[in-house]
């Protein structure tokens, strides 16, 4: 049975993949925790940069599974890039060099398409590629993919990655991301019936539907030892740019507007790929996204209007 301690369960990813777990696992086996953040039942207090506390959670829930989610994103890291290489590798650093003592049995850590960079093919980005970040979130996700790698060759640690496109969730309001535009618009279409994007209009990025992004991280932490044959994985689900996320939401919303005004955002997006070359994930552990941007409008639209 897993014994799954979620670290960071209070953001974007963490707030919806907790409830799936409970719901496959049981709550009782799945602790969340986090800094700060108020997420209910069976919840720790926890710094993924204090190892006492993480061992403490550890033993006494008699942990065997791990996901890391504890992160600074790519805007955010830019303002305070101490601060985002103290969480994002010094966290990651001790949560490997806890799970070694502890034997944890599997790791799930998410890696970004931030790893990439100006030199990297931004059309049908392969998973084997040039790894040149320009942010400092980028390099903190290169780097972490560079222990995991050796922290499984050394220490046949178990830990499982993938390289996340922007995540897109109407439970989460987005703070710090560069791909966050692609869920503001849906709040500001909806109450403002307007909206000014930080990137331009012919901006195109993979992502993926929150839904899939679930799904994609517990077929990963389910997926046979024998099918896992790298360390991290590309993913995807689809690739859009701004302006056909906005009449696609004009759809429904036909009197949203929206104009651009890049920012410092624009160059970091300009630095990652367009799409995503994902077949080895789909091959070797069968990966698949359901959500296409239609549907992910549709959902996004009829679960964010019944709450503002």
């Amino acid at each position: 049975m897993r014994k799954i301690l979620v670290i960071g369960a209070s953001g974007q990813i963490g707030s919806e993949l907790v409830p799936e777990l409970r719901r496959k696992y049981g709550t009782e086996n799945v602790i969340a925790s986090d800094k700060e953040g108020n997420i209910s039942d069976f919840v720790i207090p926890l710094d993924v940069l204090n190892k006492e506390l993480i061992s403490k959670a550890i033993e006494e829930n008699e942990i065997n599974t791990i996901f890391n989610l504890a992160s600074i994103l790519s805007a955010s890291g830019e303002k305070n890039p101490l601060k985002a290489w103290d969480i994002n590798l010094n966290g990651l650093l001790n949560v490997l060099e806890i799970s070694k003592d502890h034997n944890i049995d599997r790791i799930i850590w998410p890696s970004s398409i931030a790893a990439f960079g100006p030199s990297t093919p931004r059309i049908n980005t392969p998973n084997e590629t040039i790894l040149d970040p320009n942010t400092i979130y980028g390099i903190t996700k290169v780097t972490g993919e560079l222990l995991a790698s050796y922290y499984f060759k050394k220490y046949n640690l178990d830990i499982r990655s993938v390289r996340l496109p922007g995540i897109i969730s109407s439970e989460i309001y987005p703070k710090g991301g560069t791909t966050d535009y692609a869920v503001e618009i849906f709040y500001s279409a909806i109450v403002d019936k307007k909206y000014t994007c930080f990137v331009d209009k012919d901006t195109v990025l993979p992502m993926m539907y929150i839904t899939d992004c679930i799904k994609c991280l517990i077929d990963l932490l389910e997926a046979d030892v024998s099918n896992i044959q790298r360390r991290v994985y590309n993913v995807t689900s689809m690739s859009f740019s701004v302006e056909e996320l906005a009449n696609e939401i004009k759809k429904h919303i036909p009197d949203f507007k929206i104009n651009y005004k890049p920012d410092f955002r624009q160059e970091i997006a300009d630095s990652w790929p367009k799409t995503i070359n994902d077949s080895l994930a789909r091959e070797e552990w069968g990966w698949k996204p359901q959500y296409d941007l239609e549907m992910m409008t549709k959902d996004m639209i009829k679960k964010l209007s019944k709450r503002l």
